[in-house]
């Protein structure tokens, strides 16, 4: 019988820590890049990056699988569309008009919208505790982007950033339920570099209006190192230990350590870009993961 992994084992605990803090780094660099390159045109050159990353090491399999592929695309497109052409963009365009700690805790919601609509189109059940943790979380989010004032949700003060990422977590919710049907039929490697290679065609001509409006970027040394660690380390380096992690202590243990994910990218907001944290930040993160822990329980 093949060996299994403790469930409890250091290298994976290490390796989902490890890709947590890789993916709070993104949140820093959308806030860095916010003043200098658009939204879409920054997703496009992470995804492009990652794309050519990843084509030497996945090119054959491709090949190999190249009918696999085509009967899979009328799956793939609306993954690609959501998962990389839309949702990153517009994190990167809350990014312009909000923290780095907001964005990382408000991402930290999709759980709760994973739940919602895994109700309605996959029929699973939501008990008592799953409503619960669901209200709590909301709670949370409401609390972060009205500042705990409850004037401003009343006369709808919304931050314009705050409220697009928290469509961003809706439609990498949406997402996550296409993973979920997907009919496989695909390695890792390959399916990764279909849905990069698709979603970037759709960022094409988003890109193109941005530069049509906005003109070509400037790309400094910062610039190209920021777009470089989004391209190789989330979106490679971060699903590689990711998956590790997975495989090594199980997909529970390893969410649960996701959602450390506003604990790194506050701290590291606040060192690198001198962002606040204060007592609403702590009560909303803390109403967030409450809410997602009590919901995802077992």
């Amino acid at each position: 019988m093949k060996h299994q992994t403790p469930p409890n084992s250091l290298q994976g605990i290490l390796f989902a820590l490890g890709a947590t803090i890789i993916w709070s780094g993104n949140f820093i660099v959308a806030r860095s890049l916010n003043q200098s390159i658009e939204p879409a045109t920054l997703s496009l050159l992470r995804w492009a990056t990652a794309f050519l990353g990843l084509l030497p090491f996945a090119c054959r399999a491709a090949w190999s699988q190249r009918a696999a592929i085509k009967q899979s695309m009328p799956a793939m497109i609306p993954m690609a569309l959501l998962g990389v052409t839309t949702f990153n963009a517009l994190l990167y365009k809350a990014a312009h008009t909000t923290s780095a700690l907001n964005l990382s805790l408000i991402a930290t919601s999709t759980p709760v919208f994973i739940i919602l609509l895994a109700r309605i189109f996959l029929r699973e059940s939501l008990t008592v505790r799953k409503m619960t943790g669901l209200a709590v979380a909301l709670a949370g989010v409401v609390l972060l982007i009205t500042g705990g004032d409850p004037k401003r949700l009343t006369n709808l003060e919304f931050s314009i950033g705050d409220l697009w990422m928290s469509l961003a977590a809706v439609i990498f919710a949406a997402y996550s339920i296409l993973v979920r049907r997907f009919p496989g039929g695909l390695s890792q490697s390959v399916f990764l570099l279909t849905l990069f290679g698709t979603g970037i065609i759709f960022l094409i001509p988003w890109t193109g209006w941005e530069v049509f409006t906005h003109g070509l970027p400037t790309i400094t040394l910062g610039a190209a190192g920021a777009i470089l660690y989004v391209g190789l380390g989330a979106s490679l380096a971060a699903y590689a230990m990711w998956n590790s992690a997975v495989t090594s202590i199980g997909p529970s243990l390893a969410g649960l350590i996701y959602y450390t994910l506003p604990l790194f990218s506050g701290f590291s907001a606040f060192v690198l870009l001198g962002e606040p944290m204060g007592l609403i930040h702590l009560t909303s993160a803390g109403c967030i993961l409450g809410g997602i822990l009590l919901a995802t329980r077992g």
